[in-house]
């Protein structure tokens, strides 16, 4: 294999395929990127075996071939390279090595046998649709805040994707970690109807994210019960499915709550930050006081002492105090696009829904905490 490539692409591809690979491995062949070269185009593979993504990127091929080479290494290498360079691969040598050229630099790295790289088969992959990328984003921003890190409740280690019926046949994402729950909605595509429910670990979702930023048209995606599949432009993205089954999500979001408060968004994420700066780190408990159109926002610690703040809301129920995670606050009011927030509530002990006016497709629900 030789071929010559622009440092900027080199990078680009890298960037998106090294990231999957972890830093840690027992199997030596899953710390490198295979590389291989045809058609005029470079081609880019890594996997943890559980996650693959291949990109293709224009090159000028002078022997097709292909390769292995640490992929964190070579990614470092190219980063450091300066701009406008051009990078030159050569593995047509004698032995186990792959030459990189740029400038007056010149690099040998260690590579191992490409017949032991792992191939992640795709199998049948029956439902098929394609998904505007903003939509896609728009997805995984409003709901990856709110997946467990729990490893030991597996299945809430991801979002979970399914078609929801009703009047309007909706796809949904929603993710939960027992505390807070994201659940938010949009126009089923063509395509996608009778999908199977699915749930996208954690660090797929991760990976899709970055590669989304880069891309404006449709995403391709294909699923079956065990895998699912993103196509952009020049990359695939793979991954296995969670094999576990997600929780009946529907009957932890009250329906009876009859308090409405609206607040400014704005106003109430910079005070909760302000007023949370005295909460112990351990519990970052705000308290919530409204009584009519003021809500009392406080915290205190026996360490830090107390904070107070006011600020003008719109409600007209009866008095209520109700205390909430400060950071679960905030995550949540970080996700909601219009000007004020709308928060549905019971009483002191009962979920809280925060909605988004401005986008109904969106719901969130909070578990309130002792303060």
């Amino acid at each position: 294999m030789k071929l010559t490539i622009e440092r900027a692409a080199l990078l680009r591809a890298l960037n998106h395929v090294q990231s999957v690979v972890e830093r840690r491995n027992t199997i030596p062949i899953l710390s490198n990127v295979l590389i291989d070269s045809k058609d005029g185009a470079l081609g880019l593979t890594a996997t943890d075996m559980d996650i693959a993504i291949v990109e293709r990127t224009a090159a000028e091929v002078a022997t097709a071939g292909a390769v292995t080479a640490p992929a964190h290494t070579l990614y470092d290498i190219v980063r450091k390279l300066p701009d406008g360079a051009q990078v030159d691969l050569d593995a047509t040598g004698e032995g186990d090595r792959l030459t990189l050229k740029s400038g007056r630099s010149r690099f040998t790295l260690a590579t191992l046998p490409t017949d032991d790289f792992p191939v992640m088969s795709g199998g049948d992959m029956p439902h098929e649709f394609q998904l505007d990328a903003e939509a896609l984003r728009a997805l995984i921003d409003r709901t990856r805040f709110a997946i467990s890190t729990e490893e030991t409740r597996y299945y809430l280690n991801g979002i979970y994707l399914h078609a929801a019926d009703g009047e309007t046949p909706m796809l949904r994402a929603v993710a939960t970690d027992g505390h807070r729950l994201a659940r938010v909605e949009i126009p089923l595509p063509d395509g996608a109807g009778g999908m199977p429910g699915v749930i996208v670990p954690r660090k797929t979702v991760s990976e899709l994210r970055k590669l989304i930023e880069e891309t404006d048209g449709a995403v391709s995606i294909s699923l079956s019960d065990t895998k699912i599949r993103f196509a952009f432009g020049d990359a695939v993205l793979t991954s296995k499915l969670i094999d576990g089954t997600f929780p009946d999500y529907e009957r932890v979001i009250p329906s009876g709550n009859d308090k409405i408060m609206t607040v400014d968004c704005s106003d109430f994420a910079e005070a909760v930050d302000r007023v949370s700066t005295i909460a112990t780190e351990k519990m970052r408990a705000v308290k919530m006081k409204l009584d009519g159109d003021q809500m009392e926002l406080s915290a205190s610690s026996q360490e830090n002492g107390q904070a107070v703040e006011e600020l003008a809301i719109d409600y007209g129920r009866e008095a209520i105090e109700i205390g909430f995670n400060a950071r679960y606050l905030l995550d949540i009011a970080n996700q909601v696009e219009g000007d004020a927030a709308e928060f549905v509530m019971a009483d002191a002990a009962s979920p809280t829904i925060v909605r988004d006016p401005k986008d109904p497709g969106a719901l969130y629900v909070l578990m309130p905490m002792r303060v």
